[in-house]
């Protein structure tokens, strides 16, 4: 094909991780581009197209590296693209991770993928062949491999809440899989969400795992943070038993 272009290419180098929807369902009324079903060779297809882009972006680099340690590292992470083994399947010390950091290399995000099945698999993927060439690949560079049907999907957007959760149930799904995609994306960025609630509203909010108290508050408004005072603490449990704040305390 033509491979990616340089546009689409500037917009995921500005992203923080990847999900890749791969194909893992038969239909001849869709056809594949590459004119048969195989998830692997897709991923690998794309595998390569980002590796050339890291390439020509650690090449640069490594005319303009002035420090052995780092034309070293440079041109290991050169010679692994020029394999075509993404950036993120290479061994690296927690300090050479920082050192390449500032080239945002493609390859080097962390990344998951979706494979989409036919509507008949959403609930059941065992017998997919596809799905399991698919996690064995992932498993290489312990990825996690998030298994949707896009038909279901459809479905249930187009639905009322109440509607949307009988016709899960009636598939034999639990949740969404825009939800389970939605809970691998947050554990692969590293995140997790507070609430906070009151008389006006009640809203979610975004935090990196391991923030403390004063951060969280700061994401609500930085004056929270800068005149943070301390953080009373009671379990959901106890919470509930006790019936109240109040009688919690």
């Amino acid at each position: 094909g033509e491979g990616l272009g340089n546009k689409f290419l500037s917009h995921i180098r500005q992203t923080d991780a990847i999900a890749e929807v791969v194909r893992c369902f038969e239909d001849g009324n869709i056809t594949h581009v590459e004119g048969s079903i195989d998830p692997v060779r897709d991923v690998e297809i794309i595998d390569t197209e980002l590796c050339l882009a890291d390439l020509e972006s650690v090449e640069k680099q490594l005319v303009k590296a002035q420090k052995l340690i780092k034309a070293a590292l440079l041109q290991r992470i050169s010679d692994a693209l020029g394999e075509g083994i993404p950036v993120r399947r290479v061994d690296m010390t927690d300090d050479e991770k920082d050192g390449l950091k500032e080239l945002d290399l493609l390859t080097s995000k962390p990344i998951l993928y979706v494979a989409n099945v036919a509507e008949e698999e959403a609930a059941d993927w065992s017998g997919n062949s596809y799905v399991k060439a698919l996690e064995a690949y992932a498993a290489k560079e312990n990825a996690q491999v998030i298994v949707i049907s896009a038909k279901v999907e459809e479905e249930i957007a187009e639905l009322p809440e109440d509607e949307a959760k009988e016709y899960l149930e009636m598939e034999g799904l639990s949740e969404a899989g825009l939800d389970r995609l939605i809970k691998a994306g947050f554990k692969l960025l590293g995140l997790q969400t507070f609430l906070t609630a009151g008389e006006m509203e009640s809203r979610a909010w975004t935090i990196v795992q391991g923030s403390t108290a004063p951060q969280a508050a700061g994401k609500i408004h930085t004056d929270f943070e800068k005149g943070f005072i301390r953080a009373e603490i009671v379990s959901y449990d106890d919470l509930v038993k006790c019936g109240s704040k109040q009688a919690a305390k």
